[in-house]
C-alpha cells in the first residue's frame, strides 16, 4: 500500500492597514460623550434630590434602580 500525504500550502493574506484618525476629527466626539455622561450622571444621582431640575417623581421613578445600582442614596 503506497503512502501519500497531501501538501497544503500556506498563503500570505493582506491585511488592512489601521487607519490613522486625527485627534480634531475625534475631539467633538469626545466632549459630546463627556457632556452626555456627566448630563447622565446629573440625572442618576442628582435629579429630584437636593437639586431638583424637573418637578416631580417621575425621574426619580425612572431612574430609580440604577440610582440604586450605582450606589447612590436616595431615601
Amino acid at each position: 500500500m503506497p503512502h501519500t500525504t497531501s501538501h497544503t500550502r500556506a498563503r500570505a493574506i493582506a491585511l488592512p492597514a489601521p487607519v490613522a484618525i486625527p485627534v480634531q476629527a475625534l475631539l467633538p466626539w469626545a466632549v459630546f460623550g463627556l457632556v452626555l455622561s456627566v448630563v447622565l450622571l446629573y440625572f442618576v444621582g442628582a435629579e429630584q434630590g437636593a437639586i431638583s431640575l424637573i418637578s416631580g417623581q417621575e425621574v426619580h421613578e425612572f431612574v430609580h434602580d440604577g440610582r440604586h445600582l450605582l450606589g447612590f442614596p436616595c431615601h
